[in-house]
Order: structure tokens, then sequence, then C-alpha cells
């Protein structure tokens, strides 16, 4: 079996040496070619991983007509630059190839997950996979547990197959939505919990607030038709602690920045930050489904409009019990 990921950053780089235990080859696309050649002459990509070699059947490669025999391809790139990718795609690959978007995040200002845009150009048939994972966990092959769903079973069960291994495991389910926005909400808890250590919070308030989020979470799933259970699996309850706990998640720096009033240039800094673009779409689906979430406003206060992160903590604490 040929597989291809598109995207040899962090996590697509992870994938790939995931799946090379289970194909024949995997081809791993990414742009820069001095990049590629150097993956290819002695299997490091050193701009992530300089001291982890990648297994020999991992090709590197910068033409995307290279994976069009690929039978299932991960799309693990940032969410800005899923739709350039699927319209190159569209022209290059069938509708039989198996999809697996990795992405958690959402397209604004049109709320479409990534999902969605997928269905645009090709179907519905795609497979979507989140958990409480950090690449950098996954690329040394630590125990790590993960969900996928999609709306064709054999599809799932064939993604299952492909990642599998003694150490990294996979739990299907069937609420694509709810799996999907689960990616999203996490990085809103995330900013949150990241705003109140920046604040010094007392441990008291801060994993009351992280409480708070899990049961938004729950609202908010269940608010846009997903199911409750969802938000109870890996890729919600799990990712959710993961990344609203752990130093390593850009979001919940991205909260301790804001909660210290330190502002960040993205562009000069080169730094992606995909909460700064859930919190807008968040803000909006729970307007347009009617949702109140108290996280949600707090999070969109302090990012969006530039509240004071004391004054924005004492009314989201006002309304703690909502």
């Amino acid at each position: 079996m040929q597989i291809g990921v598109i995207g040899a950053g962090a996590f697509g780089t992870a994938i790939a040496q995931t799946v090379a235990n289970n194909a024949e080859e995997v081809l791993l696309y990414l742009r820069r070619e001095s990049l590629a050649m150097k993956i290819n002459e002695i299997h490091y990509n050193t701009e992530y991983y300089p001291n982890t070699k990648l297994n020999d059947n991992i090709i590197a490669t910068t033409n995307l007509d290279d994976l069009k025999m690929c039978e299932i391809i991960f799309l693990s790139i940032p969410s800005s630059a899923f739709r350039p990718i699927l319209k190159d795609l569209k022209e290059i690959i069938s509708n039989d190839t198996i999809l697996v978007t990795t992405a958690k995040g959402i397209e604004y200002p049109s709320l479409k997950t990534m999902g969605q845009l997928i269905e645009e150009y090709f179907n519905n048939e795609y497979v979507t996979l989140s958990g409480p994972n950090f690449a950098s966990e996954i690329i040394l092959n630590l125990p790590t547990v993960s969900n996928i769903a999609s709306k064709n079973q054999k599809n799932a069960e064939k993604v299952k197959e492909v990642l599998t291994t003694s150490q990294f495991k996979v739990k299907i389910i069937n609420d694509v939505a709810g799996l999907e926005l689960c990616g999203v909400i996490k990085n809103i808890n995330a900013i949150a919990n990241g705003i109140c250590e920046g604040m010094n919070v007392n441990e008291n308030a801060r994993y009351g607030v992280l409480t708070k989020g899990f049961t938004d979470t729950i609202k908010i799933i269940e608010g846009i038709g997903g199911e409750s259970s969802t938000a109870k699996e890996y890729c919600g309850f799990g990712d959710l602690v993961l990344t609203s706990t752990s130093s390593e998640s850009r979001n919940h720096t991205l909260g301790m920045l804001y909660g210290q009033r330190i502002i960040v240039d993205e562009k000069a800094s080169g730094i992606v930050f995909e909460g700064k673009n859930s919190i807008m779409a968040t803000k909006d689906i729970c307007e347009k489904y009617n949702i109140k979430s108290v996280i949600v406003d707090f999070v969109y206060d302090v990012i969006a409009n530039q509240t004071p992160p004391k004054i924005a903590f004492n009314k989201l604490w006002d309304n703690i019990e909502d």
C-alpha cells in the first residue's frame, strides 16, 4: 500500500513515521526542495526532529502529482492551507482516494470545518482524526491513543488499520461533526486556562474554569447536533485536558501571554496559533445556534475585544454557575 502525507511539519512527519510501519511506501509532500532532498539523503527531518531517524520507506517529494496513486492521503497542514491544497488535489486524485484530516481548525469566516471543505471538492466520505496527541511523543513511538470518525465505516476501518501499531491505538466513533468541533473548542479551553495561569489565578479557580470548559464543550457539541458522548472521548476530554494544562500546547502558551498582557506579533514571530481563528469562529457558532458559553465569552473578551484579563475574569467568575 502506498500512503501519502501532505505536510512535513511536526505532526505530518510523526504521522508518516507511524504509518510507515504498515505501508510499503509513504510519500511525504512538502514545498521546500532543499528539505525534501535532505530527508531523502539522510532520513532526518532536521527542522523538526534532528535526532530521530525516519523510516527508510518514507520518501519526501515536492511534486503533488506523485501522490496520485496513493490509496490514503493524510492532510497534516494548517487550516489556512487546506483550501488551496484541496483545489490542487482535485486535479490529481480520484474520488476513491481516502482523505484523512488531522487539522484541528476551522475556516473563518465561513465556519466550515476541514471536513466540510473536503466535501466541497470531493465527497463526505473523508476520515477525521483527533485526540490528545503531541507530535513530539508520536514520533518517539510513545503510547498514544486517538479517535477517528467517518460517514464511511469501511474508510474508517482502513485508516485505523494503517495507523494502528503496538503503541498507537485508534478508536472509531460515529460523530464526525462532534469530533471535528472538539478539536476546535479545545483550543478555546487551552487559551482560557493559559490566561488564568498567566494571571496567576489560584488553582481552585483554574480547575473550576477547566471544569466549566468541559461542560460548555458538551453544550456546544449538543447545540450543533453532535453527540454529548463525543466530548467524553479521547478527542474531547482527553485533548481538552492535555492542551489546557501542558506547557507544550501553543494555545495554552498564547493564553498565558495574553494573561500577562503580552501581545504576540504572529507575523513577525512566524508562530501560527489556530486558537485565534478558533475563538472568532466558535463565538459565531455559539451565536448562530443560540448557545451561551461563559468560557467562549471570556476568551473572546480577552483576545478579540482586548478586555483587560482581570476584568474579563471577574465577569467570568460572576457567571461561572450559569
